[in-house]
């Protein structure tokens, strides 16, 4: 697919010239005559380059410059034949990223173009790398899940839009039933077999705004952002009911059947961080102590 080139100059016969040899170059080209009619273009096309010429009727091509690159993820190269009127600095402080001198050579805008794409495609792929290695640092790799790092950076966000607006929150925390003897008895590799599908379950659990991570080995946790204790045992009881349901068994394994225990607390004002997460740990213990597969609840602090 060609890239979308925008030219926007007012001197038709310019226009026309620089329009047939982009084109003629490989490029899928549009044009306007003024900055106006450009901004009209940008709503409804995307375009990688605009190739615009300072003077226009109107708002003119540096102010045209300023409000693409404050609006759009799109590289400007402007065209002057005013030398002594238009630095290349000051093109370059609006966002262009060339500066182009008339009469245009065409060979030469179609050098600056080529180097303007190649610098935007780098750029594009430099970001991506960035957010793919971001999202490394935050992710568990068996799971897919968010880990426990970024747990604690981000119950601590949400404790703080609790005590600033007074938006419920809860947590869940839960641990893979006998988990320990299903990888004594079939292997570490089948164990993480259990993990990621864990992992999948929970994340048809939940809704948009909760998050869950991989807490460490085979416990997770799960934060429920503007929802009280009751809503969140209801949560808890469905992933629960969800997991038993599931049938594990494969031709690896006799075993078919995989239970959670899960704890359910409810953040109170301006308690740390700890005691919120040891009470979800102490309420999943409950769970292990009357027999596993179960859901318990503590909502009150201890500590008032």
């Amino acid at each position: 697919m060609a890239l979308k080139i925008l030219i926007v100059e007012d001197d038709l016969p310019i226009r026309d010239t620089v329009h047939e040899f982009i084109q003629m170059a490989g490029y899928d080209v549009c044009v306007a005559a003024s900055a106006e009619e450009a901004l009209g273009v940008l709503t409804d096309t995307p375009v990688e380059v605009v190739i615009s010429d300072i003077m226009l009727p109107g708002m003119d091509g540096l102010e045209l410059t300023d409000r693409i690159k404050r609006t759009y993820d799109i590289d400007v190269i402007v065209m002057t034949a005013y030398s002594t009127e238009y630095s290349y600095a000051e093109a370059i402080s609006k966002g262009a990223s060339d500066f182009v001198f008339k009469p245009v050579r065409l060979e030469e805008l179609h050098l600056r173009l080529k180097r303007v794409l190649k610098e935007r495609r780098l750029n594009q792929e430099r970001l991506q790398m960035l957010e793919e290695l971001k999202k490394l640092s935050i992710t568990d790799g068996l799971t897919q899940l968010y880990n426990s790092r970024y747990f604690y950076s981000q119950i601590k966000g949400e404790i703080e839009r609790f005590n600033r607006y007074g938006h419920q929150l809860s947590l869940l925390l839960l641990d893979i039933d006998h988990f320990k003897a299903y990888n004594d008895t079939f292997g570490h590799l089948e164990g993480d077999k259990i993990l990621v599908r864990i992992g999948r379950i929970i994340k048809s659990c939940l809704r948009k705004m909760d998050t869950a991570y991989r807490y460490g080995g085979e416990e997770f946790t799960i934060v429920l952002p503007g929802t009280p204790g009751e809503e969140a045992k209801t949560v808890a009881e469905r992933l629960r009911a969800a997991v038993a349901a599931e049938d594990f068994a494969d031709n690896d394994t006799a075993e078919n059947r995989i239970t959670i225990s899960i704890g359910v607390t409810q953040y109170c004002h301006e308690e740390p961080i700890s005691s919120f997460v040891q009470r979800a740990d102490q309420a999943m213990y409950q769970s292990k102590q009357n027999g596993r597969n179960k859901v318990s609840c503590i909502f009150a602090n201890p500590a008032t």
